[in-house]
């Protein structure tokens, strides 16, 4: 199909105010342009792509948050006499790709912006009649087989039969930015993804745990910020790695076995405080769901974040293991994420599940958690 242009949809943006509304517009423009070679416009809540590669805008689009939809198209005039013409050589076309013959139960879907001498109804009816007369092919506007969609904008219309489904949420780069606890595990990039897609610009900051963990650990974690960086038009995320296995030793060391991995968490949050502040990001995001793993009680929970003066939020704290892997395999990072890293040494045998508070405290002056903490952040690899 030799098409004009792709029509794309937003959702929620055409909920907000006239000037958040072009100041989203204009973002995801620009997150557009970052990826494909095309030139835009927007128009009425939609956004008019005009690509140089069909092909690769089509593949591309589908991963740039804030498009809900999108239909690659062809224009002409909104007149009786060019749609039937334009009409005419779109179905030609679906003819020769298998999608319509003489038993195609088909239907014409219409809708119209502006001021026009006709209703969408009559023009759905013209429509629907120029197809017939060519192809003797049955309407059936209940369980049609194929639609063809007809969009009479002012002066303009354009004809399309595929709605293709996109991410959705809002434009990347929109809601500020935040520091995601990104691991080499399942859970981490699938909240990083949940929150690129509410518009959020991530710096990806990775604990690497050697010699408790192999170099995997920090290889998967190079190629899932890759992955996710497919959905990353014009906010890329980008990556700060942290050497914690010295604080892992003094915390083994200087404190009871137990709260390792208590005093473990507790520190990689306010290590993500700390880099929050000099890189101006407004939350810390990680891959907590309660009562995974040891430190995902919600009394270690507690332990872990006091303290911690910017907000956390965890995105997939209700869901199970089976929704965050069906989003995973979704997104494109399961495969990375399964892979055998060794997991983690450190782990004590018994973990602390119910952190008392008192004692957690203890433990963080036995181990003097404030120097190992700054030690740890000076030493941040950008």
């Amino acid at each position: 199909m030799d098409y004009s242009l792709i029509i794309a949809r937003y959702g929620e943006v055409a909920l907000k105010s006239n000037k958040v509304r072009r100041r989203f517009e204009k973002k995801l423009s620009a997150n557009i342009k970052s990826s494909i070679d095309c030139e835009i416009d927007i128009h009425q809540a939609r956004i008019f792509v005009f690509p140089e590669d069909f092909d690769d805008a089509i593949k591309k689009l589908d991963k740039i948050f804030g498009i809900v939809s999108y239909s690659p198209a062809i224009s002409t005039y909104a007149t009786f006499e060019d749609i039937e013409k334009t009409l005419a050589a779109y179905a030609d076309k679906l003819h020769d790709e298998g999608l319509l013959d003489e038993n195609t139960r088909f239907a014409i879907s219409c809708r119209r912006v502006g001021s026009h001498e006709f209703s969408s109804q009559e023009m759905a009816a013209f429509a629907g009649a120029v197809v017939v007369r060519k192809f003797a092919c049955p309407v059936d506007l209940t369980h049609p087989e194929l639609t063809i969609y007809i969009e009479v904008r002012d002066n303009d219309a354009y004809i399309f039969h595929e709605i293709v489904q996109g991410p959705g949420g809002l434009p990347l780069g929109t809601q500020g930015k935040v520091i995601s606890l990104l691991s080499s595990g399942i859970d981490s990039p699938v909240a990083t993804w949940m929150m690129m897609k509410r518009g959020c610009q991530v710096i990806a900051l990775h604990f690497d745990n050697q010699p408790y963990t192999s170099s995997e650990a920090r290889k998967n974690y190079d190629d899932l910020v890759d992955a996710l960086n497919v959905y990353g038009s014009g906010a890329p995320v980008r990556k700060r790695v942290v050497k914690y296995g010295d604080y892992l030793s003094k915390a083994k060391e200087d404190a009871p076995q137990k709260m390792t991995c208590v005093l473990c968490k507790s520190g990689m949050y306010k290590i993500a405080a700390k880099l929050a502040k000099d890189m101006h990001a407004s939350a810390i995001i990680d891959g907590s769901s309660v009562g995974q793993v040891a430190s995902q009680t919600l009394q270690n929970i507690l332990a872990t974040r006091e303290g911690v003066d910017v907000p956390i939020l965890s995105p997939v704290i209700g869901l199970d293991k089976v929704e965050i892997t069906r989003i995973a395999e979704k997104i494109g990072t399961f495969d990375i994420s399964k892979r055998d890293d060794g997991g983690c040494s450190a782990v004590p045998r018994y973990p602390e599940t119910k952190a008392d508070l008192d004692v957690f405290h203890e433990a963080q002056e036995s181990m003097n958690q404030e120097e190992e903490i700054q030690k740890a952040f000076d030493a941040i690899e950008w």
